[in-house]
């Protein structure tokens, strides 16, 4: 792995993962709580996620607008 890591680069996929994605599923497992679906059925989960994921855009853009 270390191998594979020094081979990359500075623009490594791993690097990448830290500043894109990872932390918004870190938030909504620690700070919301969420670990598991409350659903059944993958079109029912689907809808789910999609809320969880509305809900934490609506909180971001809140929060921008407070501070301008």
């Amino acid at each position: 792995m270390r191998l594979k890591l020094a081979r990359a680069g500075r623009r490594s996929r791993y690097r990448l993962r830290k500043t894109l994605p990872e932390p918004v599923f870190g938030q909504i497992k620690q700070a919301w709580g969420f670990r598991q679906f409350l659903l059944r059925g993958l079109q029912k989960v689907r809808g789910e996620w999609s809320l969880i994921c509305t809900v934490h855009n609506l909180l971001k853009l809140a929060q921008a607008s407070k501070g301008t």
